[in-house]
């Protein structure tokens, strides 16, 4: 092995005392691929089972809290009768040798599942047709809270080892921080001290569940996007007191939603540095930082690294290339697929859905050029 990609392979010890194999993480990616009813399927076991061989930890696809929250084919963990199916997700993954870590969301305004489309107020999407989404009652804001809860009890009793908040990429965590989805006048409104408290009480009571029902130490990590282009949006200057806020809660990782690692902050902030850089400074004393975003080379994973992040999550190569780790352990890398030819869905193990879903987004993965 290259001796420049060595520290991929360093372990890590998460502020719970949990111990990663490698730096490398899987990045939760929409596969479209569950039961219709939000149940595991066989083709969503086998696709995670394959991926998860060489990675220190994998991140499940976005799984539903509450039923007004889901997207057709993403798994649900909003009732007890779903666990079954989450076990053996679960185990699938650990017997790779992987940490299983279920990412759980509502996806408020991008709901398309049974016509309650919720958010934190009644601003709907850029895109032409969208629907105004109802506002969410003080009490019902509440009820979800209560419903993060349980889907990280039913994490627990499933055997994943943890789980991620996703409050990234528009879904209704995202919605509530939002100043411009969240035009609310009570407790989760206002100024931005305001727009986060349904994320920390989130935080607060996926925390009290696990240490209710957990019996060994469990993972707890927060998603976030840290800007976003609407006016007025999301900037670097309120999300890094917002990082400070999830830096205290005693969380065991901070994973930042990018497109490309080396971003530079759009405004709120002069620095030249990538956002990343800039937020590993503000949180990577209390709690190690995941780096995503167009990680597709051991050479990106390892400039992302240097950035200070000490773990780098990558997501489509790894459904190009499943044997992305290995590659590099054998001084392969030149063997790593970057591409897709439309011959590749079975021998890498792609689930139909998720098979559809490359092939209707053009430009989403790059393709080879066919002989």
């Amino acid at each position: 092995m290259n001796e420049r990609y060595q520290f991929l392979f360093e372990p890590l010890n998460l502020p719970n005392q949990i111990r990663l194999k490698n730096r490398v993480v899987m990045a939760p990616m929409t596969h479209m691929s569950s039961q219709p009813d939000g149940t595991i399927s066989d083709q969503e076991v086998e696709y995670y089972a394959r991926r998860a061989q060489g990675v220190g930890m994998v991140i499940t696809a976005a799984t539903w809290v509450a039923p007004n929250g889901g997207i057709p084919g993403a798994p649900a963990a909003d009732r007890d009768e779903v666990i079954p199916g989450l076990r053996k997700l679960a185990s699938a993954i650990q017997e790779q040798g992987a940490k299983a870590i279920l990412q759980i969301f509502h996806s408020g305004r991008q709901a398309s599942l049974n016509g309650d489309l919720v958010s934190a107020s009644a601003v709907p999407e850029r895109r032409e047709g969208a629907l105004v989404p109802r506002e969410l009652t003080e009490t019902e804001v509440e009820e979800l809270i209560h419903a993060y809860g349980q889907a990280a009890r039913r994490a627990v009793e499933s055997g994943f080892d943890g789980v991620e908040i996703h409050g990234a990429n528009g879904n209704l965590l995202h919605q509530f921080f939002s100043p411009f989805t969240n035009r609310r006048s009570d407790r989760f409104g206002g100024a931005s001290e305001k727009r986060m408290t349904f994320a920390l009480e989130i935080v607060d009571e996926v925390k009290r569940i696990a240490a209710v029902h957990a019996k060994k130490p469990f993972i707890i990590g927060y998603r976030l996007s840290p800007e976003e282009s609407e006016t007025p949006g999301i900037t670097m200057a309120e999300t890094l007191p917002f990082i400070d806020a999830l830096a205290m809660k005693g969380l065991d990782y901070l994973h930042i939603s990018l497109k490309n690692y080396e971003a530079v902050p759009r405004r709120g902030i002069v620095d030249s540095r990538t956002r990343l850089a800039i937020i590993q400074e503000r949180a990577g004393r209390h709690l190690p930082v995941i780096g995503v975003g167009n990680v597709q080379t051991p050479e990106d994973a390892i400039n992302a690294l240097q950035t200070g992040a000490q773990l780098v999550a990558l997501g489509r190569e790894l459904v190009m290339e499943p044997d992305w780790m290995k590659l590099i352990a054998e001084g392969n890398e030149a063997g790593i697929q970057t591409t897709l030819s439309l011959q590749d869905q079975h021998k890498l193990v792609i689930p139909n859905g998720m098979w559809q879903l490359i092939l209707s987004v053009p430009g989403w993965f790059p393709v080879a050029q066919e002989p």
